[in-house]
């Protein structure tokens, strides 16, 4: 038996996030006893701890979806693993540890030549953008496709995949100091959301037909986008940015008013448009593993090269990475590290 340091959380406030210390039993069967290195943060971390994601447990847990480190011990029918292998992972919540108990189906090897805050940084941002483009949207050559939240971590590896379709891309950022970012991550056109987005979309699609639209903001922005879908495109939800909010708690009045106000959209419509939306949650694909092996391997025969980090913090401040991803003044991805 093993002592570990895990981030637990009783839903509501990041505020409520607590590093306890407790007794880890030593792996059996199938099991594999990693001593984590890296954690990647998402947006489904925030809105699990704030009690806004209805996948996550309602009374205490740890958060966390992906992380790296090294294989200290393994059980008696493991196959894949030894000890001193350096490994990624997902789990459905739980990843906010120093040492993670998993069964080896959800572990895969470190990419060579990768360190470990890289790895935390690839498997739930490159499922979610493969799932969504290829899986769902269909991704053809020669599509225009928009990307929001395009210099994020699923952004990032969007318009990576898009591009080995041969695709146009459009990214779309709430900051100026973000437009650099993209633009060295190949976008053809970068967009920074302003009130006047329907516009500013014309204006950068000039007369290419929208065909795909990576949605995770909502609001008015979805609304401007589905307007501007043209026949057989696809919009593919995946979450809702504007939910969320820079404080520790949820602002329910202002949650409310966003929910009541949510754009409207009449499926008949869609007969006479010819289009489609498809929403889906990545917490589906942990459930089906041999299609999320088979989507990790074919993600790895599109060499998409490493992940971006854009900002490592030491795992004791949690709380204070989890703020600073919810601000909106990242780029790339926002890992934490432990020693």
């Amino acid at each position: 038996m093993t002592k570990r340091k895990a981030w637990y959380v009783n839903p509501g406030s990041l505020s409520n996030l607590k590093l306890v210390e407790e007794p880890l039993s030593m792996p059996s069967g199938r099991q594999v006893l990693v001593q984590v290195r890296a954690i990647g943060l998402n947006f489904a971390d925030v809105f699990s701890v704030k009690g806004l994601y209805k996948a996550a447990p309602k009374e205490a847990f740890v958060p966390g979806l992906e992380f790296a480190g090294e294989v200290i011990a393994t059980g008696p029918e493991v196959s894949r693993f030894k000890k001193g292998d350096a490994v990624i992972g997902v789990t459905r919540f739980g990843a906010y540890a120093s040492h993670i108990l998993h069964s080896e189906d959800y572990l895969n090897p470190l990419p060579e030549g990768w360190n470990f805050e890289e790895g935390a940084s690839y498997p739930v941002q490159a499922l979610t953008a493969y799932y969504a483009l290829v899986k769902l949207g269909d991704l053809q050559e020669g599509m225009t496709v928009l990307i929001h939240s395009a210099a994020g971590g699923v952004g990032t590896f969007a318009n990576r995949i898009a591009k080995k379709y041969g695709a146009y891309t459009i990214g779309t950022v709430s900051r100026p100091e973000k437009v650099a970012y993209c633009r060295e991550e190949g976008y053809d056109k970068v967009i920074v959301r302003a009130k006047n987005f329907g516009q500013q979309l014309d204006e950068a699609l000039g007369d290419r037909p929208l065909r795909l639209v990576m949605e995770c903001i909502g609001g008015k922005v979805l609304a401007e986008a589905w307007q501007r879908l043209a026949s057989q495109g696809r919009m593919i939800v995946y979450g809702a940015a504007r939910y969320t909010n820079t404080g520790d708690k949820p602002n329910y009045l202002r949650l409310m008013w966003q929910y009541f106000t949510r754009p409207k959209i009449d499926p008949q419509a869609m007969t006479h448009r010819n289009v489609g939306i498809l929403g889906f949650n990545l917490i589906y694909l942990y459930g089906q593993i041999e299609t999320m092996r088979q989507q990790l391997s074919e993600l790895e025969q599109l060499n998409l090269g490493k992940p971006r980090v854009g900002h490592r913090l030491p795992f004791e401040e949690l709380p204070e990475a989890l703020r600073l991803f919810q601000s909106g003044k990242t780029t790339g991805k926002v890992v934490l590290q432990i020693a």
